[in-house]
């Protein structure tokens, strides 16, 4: 994948709108800011692109995506290219040691397919109520009010939704009736690239993501992908997370690796990204995340790598701002 310069092949009109645009194997991703397009114009904007851009010999596909600027929280996407890594335990965590730190913080599960938020913070069964046909987010008990699907359906019911669905969906949730004093949205997203990351990086546009891992290769491939699109769509990533790092022995303490461990830090060195920390493999997480006690809301060692990468996340948020 490398960035390239598309503005002398599209029309003078277009080409300032261009924020981002990369070539990987012949399909050409092209970011264009739409906040001052209304429907009918980037219609417009968008066939022009893709025929002036497809012109050029080394481009065979060309994909455009739409951003537009938002008023409201800061949204900081948590992403992965890989299911089974931790994503939803460390968003909620986050979320949790940043109200800790006096952030006002909400959280959006956008896991369309496989919600979990509510068995995390134990809101299972809670239906959010609804003003002017938009729901209301729930407060729970750890000072994070959050919406997931997880809220709307019947629990354990599959949804068999196609990509626009899904979008739509993730749509409601995040435009909900947040409190007009959250300064922060996590947004928990699906593993993978799919509809649900392409509506999020089109019409919600993040200020950053935060990519999550476990030491293993195959999840940093997949890791990768996702850095790919977020870097596609002009999205930076504040840095990376190594999760399931390291299990203690509760017998005799010692520590053993089964993932491995430093992959993330040093695929992180190796992308100049930051490296936020490390989540050990620790029994008291998975249990708090399954009863509804997530550990970064106790006054525990088991907290702490949560209120570290917070203390981060503020960082670059004060740096942004």
């Amino acid at each position: 994948m490398s960035r390239t310069d598309f503005s002398a092949d599209l029309p003078p009109e277009l080409a300032p709108l261009v924020t981002g645009s990369v070539l990987n194997e012949g399909r050409a991703t092209l970011v264009i800011d739409a906040g001052r397009l209304d429907e009918a114009q980037r219609g417009q904007a968008e066939a022009a692109i893709k025929e002036a851009a497809g012109r050029r010999a080394d481009v065979s596909d060309v994909r455009v995506v739409m951003t537009a600027e938002r008023k409201g929280p800061v949204i900081i996407a948590v992403g992965s290219g890989k299911g089974g890594v931790g994503k939803s335990t460390l968003t909620a965590n986050l979320a949790i040691a940043l109200a800790r730190k006096g952030v006002k913080v909400g959280l959006v599960d956008a896991d369309i397919y496989g919600p979990s938020q509510p068995v995390i913070f134990g809101t299972q069964g809670e239906k959010p109520e609804a003003r002017d046909n938009k729901p209301i987010p729930i407060d729970g008990k750890f000072g994070v009010p959050h919406l997931s699907m997880g809220h709307l359906v019947t629990p354990g019911k599959a949804l068999a939704w196609r990509g626009p669905m899904a979008g739509s969906a993730l749509g409601q949730l995040i435009e909900a009736h947040w409190s007009k004093d959250t300064e922060v949205l996590l947004i928990d997203l699906p593993p993978g690239t799919g509809d649900v990351q392409l509506t999020m990086v089109q019409k919600f546009k993040p200020a950053g993501a935060v990519l999550v891992s476990t030491p293993q290769d195959l999840a940093l491939i997949d890791a990768a992908r996702a850095g790919q699109l977020f870097d596609s769509a002009g999205v930076p990533v504040i840095g990376l997370v190594e999760n399931m790092s390291g299990y203690a022995c509760p017998s005799c303490g010692e520590v053993s690796n089964p993932f491995g461990a430093g992959q993330v830090e040093a695929a992180a060195q190796r992308l100049e990204l930051p490296f936020l920390g490390r989540i050990p493999l620790d029994i008291e997480i998975r249990q708090g995340s399954d009863h509804g006690k997530p550990p970064a809301a106790l006054d525990h060692p088991i907290a702490e790598p949560f209120l570290a990468i917070a203390e981060s996340l503020q960082a670059w948020l004060a740096e942004r701002n």
